[in-house]
């Protein structure tokens, strides 16, 4: 293979699909890494399996990788998340990686949820590696809130955080720019991005119960604690970097109807 070798990780999550299908557009090489042993038949892409929570396969799978597009995640089980940062990033000095660009969540250091605590901490065994770095950090991609309001509305009262907003970002649009930066020199932390409107929970809420045609209640709740505290100071959103282009109610548009 070439120099350039791009691999993605995460390659079939929401985001690392984006991402593969925007790398496959580059010219690049680029392998698409998973867990799983079946791999798919995809065109322009090589396909390996490897897996982040014993390490088992990434030398084979970083054997002559530039750069690393890192956007595995276990949302279900995040602990594994720093043992797989571990591993890879022992594996990536081994196979001379070059660059490793990661996703990370804006607030992750403003707000002590338990998830963005181990965020901050894949961001600090990254920075420390050794290993030239590039770190975005996001706002909340419209599929996610959309799940949420999807469980919540199950009963017929919707709770929200009250005096909360959010700013939905398309995750094409990040895709697009962790491609850019996977393609230039290191630059460290970059600055954060945001989707092009901030957004008050209970609008986000109204707008999305009217999509799909449902009634219900909707009720501020204030979340309690510092985790609470950070919601309320603006901290999971950055509107001087709304950078984003497709809107929250744009998604909703393209959403097929129930």
């Amino acid at each position: 293979m070439g120099e350039n070798v791009i691999l993605v990780t995460g390659a079939t999550g929401v985001l690392g699909r984006e991402v593969l299908d925007r790398a496959r557009r580059t010219g690049l090489p680029v392998r698409a890494m998973t867990r799983r042993t079946t791999l798919p038949d995809d065109p322009g892409v090589t396909w390996v399996t490897a897996d982040l929570e014993s390490g088992e396969g990434l030398d084979a799978a970083f054997d002559g990788v530039a750069t690393i597009i890192h956007c595995a995640s276990d949302t279900r089980k995040p602990k594994h998340d720093i043992p797989g940062w571990r591993f890879l990033l022992d594996a990536a000095k081994r196979a001379g990686v070059g660059h490793i660009v990661n996703i990370s969540i804006v607030g992750v250091d403003r707000i002590p949820y338990s998830y963005y605590k181990i965020k901050v901490e894949g961001e600090r065994l990254l920075a420390e590696s050794g290993i030239p770095w590039s770190n975005l950090r996001a706002t909340q991609f419209p599929a996610l809130l959309d799940t949420a309001f999807g469980v919540l509305s199950k009963a017929p009262v919707v709770p929200v955080p009250s005096k909360t907003v959010c700013q939905p970002v398309d995750p094409g649009e990040v895709a697009d720019r962790l491609v850019e930066l996977a393609q230039g020199a290191p630059a460290g932390r970059v600055a954060d991005m945001g989707g092009p409107r901030v957004y008050g929970a209970t609008d986000l809420a109204r707008s999305w119960l009217k999509a799909v045609g449902r009634r219900r209640w909707i009720l501020p709740v204030r979340v309690p604690g510092k985790a609470g505290a950070g919601f309320r100071a603006g901290g999971l959103v950055t509107p001087e970097n709304a950078v984003g282009v497709r809107t929250w109610e744009d998604y909703l548009a393209a959403k097929p109807s129930r």
